[in-house]
């Protein structure tokens, strides 16, 4: 059975004015809580401290959890309370499969189509990532591992392709982030992204294609290593 805890709202980031409602502040707030496992899967959501740690009444904290619950991030249970959801296996899968079926249609239009100045961010990204490694910096890394893939979809000219593929991988994300500190991934992670990058500005779409479906097939094995090693984070039959 899993085991509900309490969620630490001081973990939660204070929101600036120019980020939209008092809702809005509140939602990407408990969301990019959420996702970092500030407040890990099973954490019990009580609006009290969350109000008081953002300074809010109820109703922004209840808007936004309730998109929260929309996006899959939270579960609310009637007489029962609310919490982080745990990792779904199924929702993983899917978000897997979808957030391939954009990543390589994304890559092979960039290498059809790739700018000099292109170019230029994608290296100037890659760099980054190395130094990130450099400096055993997991959460940078993790960052420069997302912008790498969120620039390669800005430069296919489809705006709403980067909102889009965050949104079918949001279960994916959070169980990425259990993943990095996995000794030596990050390393592998940087060699299939200097791949990927390689073919790229060599314009050989297929190749560009087949080093990012391998790059992304990484993924699944380890996270069903992960569900068998850390039960406690599934949900249970």
């Amino acid at each position: 059975m899993n085991q509900i805890i309490d969620i630490d709202a001081s973990l939660l980031r204070e929101t600036a004015p120019s980020e939209g409602s008092l809702a809005q502040r509140v939602y990407l707030s408990v969301k990019e809580a959420i996702l970092a496992l500030d407040f890990p899967p099973g954490a019990n959501l009580r609006k009290a401290p969350i109000c008081e740690r953002l300074g809010v009444s109820r109703a922004p904290v209840t808007e936004a959890i309730a998109r929260l619950a929309a996006e899959g991030l939270v579960d609310v249970v009637p007489q029962s309370g609310t919490h982080v959801s745990y990792f779904s296996m199924s929702e993983i899968r899917e978000g897997v499969f979808l957030r391939e079926a954009l990543e390589l249609a994304t890559v092979a239009k960039v290498t059809r189509d790739l700018t000099p100045e292109q170019r230029k961010l994608l290296s100037r990204n890659m760099r980054l990532q190395e130094l990130m490694i450099e400096d055993e910096d997991i959460t940078g890394f993790y960052q420069a591992d997302e912008d790498f893939h969120n620039l390669l979809m800005e430069f296919t000219g489809f705006h709403r392709l980067p909102a889009v593929a965050q949104t079918v991988s949001l279960q994916v994300r959070r169980a990425r982030l259990l993943l990095l500190p996995t000794p030596g991934r990050i390393s592998e992670t940087l060699v299939e992204h200097r791949a990927i990058f390689d073919v790229i500005c060599a314009g050989d779409e297929a190749a560009a294609q087949s080093q990012m479906r391998h790059h992304l097939g990484q993924l699944m094995p380890r996270i069903e290593t992960l569900h068998d090693t850390k039960p406690e984070l599934f949900n249970t039959p």
